[in-house]
């Protein structure tokens, strides 16, 4: 699906979605954003930039030199985004073509910072002079996102905290599975940042000429120097919580094994005089014993209560 923007009077503005003026409104927009574009719309968007436009296998290249670059069709941008899917966030390469009147965007799914812009954009909330502050103002508000995110994940892992810690009654399996999650989360969240630490670096080289720009590009790089102290406090807190549920699990393991063991031993003398006296020897006295069958029975209780006293006693019980 191909989106045209348009910017008016300093303020970004979403064109309509008629077909029947597609042709005009590619020529007239200042920003085309393709999502999951088919046949046609890619064939569109190559005949404005003549050239190929990269296939999602392309944009998914992690190198640098294959990220950021520029060409006769203009400078490119490729930036990793988060998406939630199925309740796990993965990551997704977007396109950026910056040419001097227009800034052409490629994914290959809808995503959150996205469907913000546009809301925003409706409401008028979004400034922009030209092509350029648009790309900046997406980065921008990417790291926004990525902040809102990591506050998230941190109210996320207060939860789990207190599961591991307090809640005697925590079924820690459970904390284990969320604490994977919210790692995985995290790691996600810390390459995108380091993703757009590139991207920033690649543009402050190639927009020398715009002071305004390169300045918000380095506030937005010290809002991601920010950050990634914290996804690395939040790597340290998790990892601090996945060893003390594991710590955690293994105590009751071993509160397990130890009650056995205590049992074992607790019933190891009572059953020794059991078997004892359950051999079929023919010359065994107290066989004829008037009390010996409750005297056996005494014996055994007072040899499976002696090892339990004495247990109770150093305190291992």
């Amino acid at each position: 699906m191909l989106r045209f923007f348009r910017i008016v009077d300093g303020l970004i503005k979403e064109m309509g979605h008629s077909m029947e003026d597609r042709a005009a409104r590619v020529k007239q927009a200042d920003w085309i954003d393709a999502c999951e574009a088919d046949e046609t719309e890619r064939q569109i968007l190559q005949e404005l930039l003549k050239t190929d436009i990269p296939e999602f296998d392309d944009v998914e290249e992690i190198e640098a030199s294959a990220r950021c670059f520029v060409d006769q069709a203009g400078v490119h941008v490729h930036s990793l985004f988060l998406n939630l899917a199925e309740g796990r966030h993965n990551t997704v390469s977007v396109a950026f073509i910056l040419q001097k009147n227009r800034l052409i965007t490629i994914r290959e799914s809808e995503l959150a910072d996205f469907r913000l812009l546009r809301m925003r954009a409706r409401r008028e909330q979004v400034e922009a002079r030209d092509v350029s502050e648009m790309l900046v103002t997406l980065l921008e508000q990417k790291v926004e996102n990525h902040a809102d995110g990591l506050e998230d994940l941190h109210r996320q892992l207060e939860d789990v905290s207190y599961l591991v810690l307090e809640d005697e009654e925590a079924e820690l399996d459970e904390a284990i599975n969320r604490l994977a999650r919210l790692e995985d989360s995290n790691g996600k969240t810390r390459l995108c940042l380091m993703d757009t630490q590139r991207n920033i670096s690649f543009l402050l080289r190639h927009l020398s000429k715009d002071g305004e720009r390169r300045e918000t590009l380095r506030e937005i790089n010290r809002d991601i120097e920010t950050l990634m102290s914290h996804t690395t406090f939040l790597f340290d807190k998790i990892n601090f919580l996945m060893d003390s549920t594991q710590g955690f699990i293994n105590i009751e393991q071993n509160q397990i094994i130890k009650t056995f063991s205590i049992a074992a031993v607790v019933f190891l003398p009572p059953t020794l005089i059991a078997s004892i006296y359950g051999m079929n020897f023919e010359h065994m006295p107290e066989l004829e014993w008037l009390l010996g069958y409750p005297g056996a029975i005494a014996l055994m209780v007072c040899a499976g209560f002696a090892p339990y006293w004495y247990f109770k006693r150093k305190g291992w019980l």
